[in-house]
């Protein structure tokens, strides 16, 4: 049965929403002058904060559900988000804005590789040119401004530009280990579990690294806070809301707004403009990314499919 909530939100309203406040994760990020670690680990603590609550008042019973088998899984998703998010935040140390966002949000081309690889699902034709046509782009993001001489965004975009590929990797890894619990788990046990391994494998890089924990400014904190209720809880779970709603192929196909929306507010509030070679790169990763998706357009709505909490 529908909460009163549910019953009165329109899923696509919540899509659109969702879609302009995962946009700012990058800005909120990139604001932020905390150690890359520290960042990622206090954005999943406090998700997990949030989250955790309404997994033991409203799903307690999921948990004794949960096989070692799942929690195996769970544990595999939660270690691969946690590099996720380590590589996607260095990412945007090194190149733009526009250029990572586009780039890690590429996982779907690694999900559907991952998927033929290992879960032996079929690959259509139409998913391949996808991904080729994607791998073009990437190519041009990262290589055209070298080749055509232009000025670039970033110490190091070339380095950048592949540590966001890495998250993009490391997304599809999750969402690969994580499908077959989500089809039996609701959503808010499942992520308190990812969450918290994805947490304390963060902690352990944190002090592996000898990083402070606790010596941070005001700013920094609200800075962490507005990452976990902004992309963390308005952003992705409304998202894995709407997926039980909406067909999965409208919800993977928004996602490419993501991109845009972080490159304009990019250019609003960090004054980063794009580079010719950076534009033409995404449009056509974006594209691939596009027809990719949409060749696996048959998966139904509610499918138990999750989306990273970038």
């Amino acid at each position: 049965m529908r909460s009163a909530p549910e019953a009165r939100v329109s899923p696509l309203a919540g899509l659109v929403v969702a879609i302009l406040a995962v946009s700012t994760s990058a800005i909120l990020v990139t604001w932020s002058e905390a150690p890359s670690l520290v960042k990622a680990f206090y954005r999943v603590l406090f998700t997990l904060a949030l989250v955790a609550p309404v997994a033991f008042t409203r799903n307690r019973g999921d948990f004794a559900r949960l096989s070692s088998r799942d929690l195996f899984f769970a544990a595999v998703a939660g270690a691969a988000l946690a590099l996720h998010f380590a590589s996607w935040f260095e990412s945007l140390n090194w190149t733009s804005v526009a250029a990572s966002v586009t780039l890690v949000q590429a996982q779907p081309l690694f999900v559907a590789l991952g998927a033929w690889a290992l879960l032996d699902e079929r690959v259509t034709g139409r998913t391949v040119v996808g991904i080729a046509i994607a791998l073009v782009g990437m190519v041009v993001m990262s290589l055209g401004d070298f080749l055509t001489g232009a000025a670039v965004v970033g110490d190091d975009p070339l380095y950048g530009n592949a540590l966001a590929v890495v998250g993009a990797v490391t997304a599809a890894g999750y969402v690969l280990a994580g499908r077959s619990i989500r089809q039996r788990v609701a959503l808010f046990p499942y992520v308190t579990v990812v969450y918290g391994v994805c947490a304390l494998v963060l902690l352990a890089l944190v002090v592996a690294r000898g990083l402070p924990l606790l010596d941070y400014p005001r700013r920094e904190w609200l800075l962490f806070a507005a990452m976990a209720l902004g992309p963390g809880l308005f952003g992705h779970t409304v998202i894995n809301w709407a997926l039980a709603h909406l067909e999965s192929s409208v919800v993977s196909v928004s996602l490419l707004g993501e991109p845009v929306g972080s490159t304009l507010l990019a250019l609003v509030l960090l004054s980063q403009v794009p580079t010719p070679a950076t534009l033409a790169g995404g449009v056509v990763v974006l594209a691939g990314i596009y027809v990719t998706t949409g060749a696996r357009r048959a998966d139904p709505p509610g499918d138990g499919a999750s989306v990273v909490d970038d």
